[in-house]
């Protein structure tokens, strides 16, 4: 199940909500309300034209010519101001819509950044993404249209029910008894259609998670040649999404017919006692024919009502999926204003008492308690599975303990401000994900105001000038796409410079040597020494050489911390490093 649950909210809540959230939305609405009454008032010119024309102009021996001219002039008065009033409410509706949108895009998209590691891998990516791009644009179709027509047919229904009033409150009355049954029907068909559209916005996202898991992971589906699965996969999750939004045009498609059954119905009715009111001396034959046309001016927002209800019901719930990503809480929340700045220069670590289980699993880390003295070169090696990856995080507050505390400066991760943090810790993942962009350009990253000296003074101090001088256009050689025109090997050596010149006080390298073949190895080991010196640098250990040259190594079991001290000192001792060194060095000579 999904980590981010679709809370079922009520239409009329999640709609309040979403305007609370995009007061873009609620911008100007007043002026675009006038707009909306002038366009809608317009549109009952011509049958009261048409009722005064039969009965006074047509109705004396000789047709009133003046008469008919000047209410054919009123009407093409009318109908000019009509459109213009449609044409200013539009761009009016269509601008506070965008403006509200990209609001929400906003929210969404920075929200999703601000939750956890944890409430993220709960979630898959393509799932994600559609709530803030798919989601939102089946809101902006709402917003444009189906929001335009229910203003106008809104204001449309009620112009028109007040002037057949004026004519006849009889066949008024009469018209709203046949619709009446229809309108208690509606909220059924609703909530029918909600519960539809919301498995439809449901099924899109599965649909846009498999397409991208598969075009993400093209190179591993080719090596093994799975295409066929992965087109099965893709395949089903196009049917399921089909499925849904059939179901869902089923619903509409059911409505859609009895709003025309009820309008012949309205017109017989009317008819017949229409005649009836006439033969009486209540209704002239001019007042009879526009009701008629008012009739249809009647019918008319209640047979777009079923397209406008089925816009609604997918915008809801796509509102319904992105208010849920807005309503899960960040369990890594940055404590903003009230947060501490610290000072820039060598940090000192210590974790108290620190526990750590992911969700609904024991714990992975057992009550560590360490700290790590400024200017120290630290070393985290162990066995995979050993708790180490899970310390680097903890440390960089990418996820915060279950129990204990973890201090920078004897300060609590949890009350220093991101933006304060961020700049003193930088951390280098195993992936040293790239984006799509030049080497510079990624390389800038870790610095946004570095200038290109800056960078080349960098890669000089790395020793990595002559790697990039090998490059095909040096600085500007284009990384591609997650930096794959790259190697792996590369990609780490980017990152490496990356973090390099963002310059942090505490360096944590996550096995950022894994992906390194052995020549560069060497040579990243003599400028990691210059790029670790004067700061707190701490490595998780994937190639023992990394501990060799640490002042102090972490020797990480099952979650605890077995063993501590430098690598002369744990050689010596048997135990749990000594077996993973021997291990590594009989693989090396081998």
């Amino acid at each position: 199940m999904s980590g981010l649950h679709v809370a079922e909210r009520s239409a009329f809540e999640t709609f309040r909500r979403g305007l609370r959230l995009s007061p873009e939305f609620r911008r100007g609405l007043a002026g675009t309300l006038a707009l909306a009454v002038l366009a809608t008032a317009g549109r009952v010119i011509i049958p009261i034209a048409v009722q005064q024309v039969i009965d006074n102009g047509l109705s004396g021996p000789e047709p009133d010519v003046g008469f008919v001219r000047a209410a054919v002039l009123a009407c093409v008065l009318a109908v000019v101001l009509t459109t213009l009033c449609a044409y200013l409410m539009n761009v009016r509706l269509y601008r506070s819509s965008e403006s509200g949108l990209a609001t929400l895009r906003r929210k969404g998209f920075r929200h999703v950044h601000d939750l956890s590691v944890l409430t993220q891998n709960s979630e898959r990516r393509g799932a994600l993404v559609s709530r803030v791009t798919s989601d939102v644009d089946q809101i902006s179709q709402f917003m444009q249209w189906g929001g335009l027509v229910i203003v106008v047919s809104v204001g449309q229904l009620l112009v028109a029910t007040v002037l057949m009033a004026a004519y006849s409150w009889q066949l008024t009355l009469l018209v709203w008894a046949v619709f009446l049954p229809l309108t208690f029907a509606l909220p059924r068909f609703q909530r029918m259609i909600a519960r539809a559209y919301l498995r439809v916005r449901e099924r899109t996202g599965d649909m846009l998670a498999a397409i991208s898991e598969s075009v993400v992971g093209s190179a591993v589906i080719r090596a093994y040649a799975v295409e066929d699965r992965t087109a099965r996969r893709i395949d089903e999750a196009v049917d399921a999404q089909r499925s849904a939004q059939a179901r869902a045009q089923t619903i509409i498609a059911l409505t859609f017919p009895l709003t025309e059954v009820v309008a012949a119905v309205a017109v017989a009715a009317v008819v017949l006692a229409g005649v009836r009111l006439g033969v009486d001396g209540s209704i002239s034959r001019g007042e009879l024919v526009a009701f008629l046309f008012l009739i249809t001016l009647f019918i008319s927002p209640l047979q777009t009502a079923t397209e406008v209800l089925n816009e609604a019901q997918n915008a809801i719930s796509g509102w319904r999926r992105v208010l849920a990503v807005l309503d899960t809480p960040p369990d890594v929340a940055d404590p903003g204003p009230d947060g501490r700045t610290l000072p820039r220069g060598p940090i000192s670590v210590r974790f108290e008492n620190v526990t750590f289980a992911y969700p609904g699993g024991p714990p992975v880390l057992h009550d560590i308690t360490v700290e790590i003295p400024p200017c120290t070169k630290v070393a985290v090696v162990g066995e995979t599975g050993s708790g180490k990856t899970t310390f680097a995080k903890l440390l960089t507050r990418l996820m915060d303990p279950v129990e204990g505390r973890v201090l920078l400066d004897g300060v609590d991760l949890r009350e220093i401000r991101f933006s304060s943090l961020r700049e003193r810790v930088v951390m280098v993942p195993q992936d040293g994900f790239l984006f799509d962009g030049t080497l510079a350009e990624n390389i800038r990253y870790g610095r946004p105001d570095a200038t290109d000296a800056d960078i080349e003074l960098a890669i000089t101090e790395l020793g990595l000038a002559d790697w990039v001088a090998g490059l095909p256009a040096g600085l500007d050689t284009p990384v591609g796409q997650r930096g794959e025109s790259l190697s792996a090997g590369e990609r780490q050596l980017v990152a490496l410079a990356r973090a390099y010149l963002a310059d942090p006080d505490l360096l944590l390298l996550d096995e950022a040597t894994s992906a390194v073949d052995p020549a560069t190895e060497v040579r990243l080991a003599r400028a990691l020494e210059g790029v670790t010196r004067g700061r707190t640098a701490v490595s998780i250990a994937h190639r023992l050489s990394t501990a060799e040259a640490a002042d102090e190594i972490l020797v990480f079991d099952r979650g605890r911390i077995v063993q501590r001290g430098p690598h002369a000192e744990l050689i010596r001792q048997p135990g749990v490093y000594a077996d993973l060194y021997a291990s590594w060095a009989s693989g090396t000579r081998s």
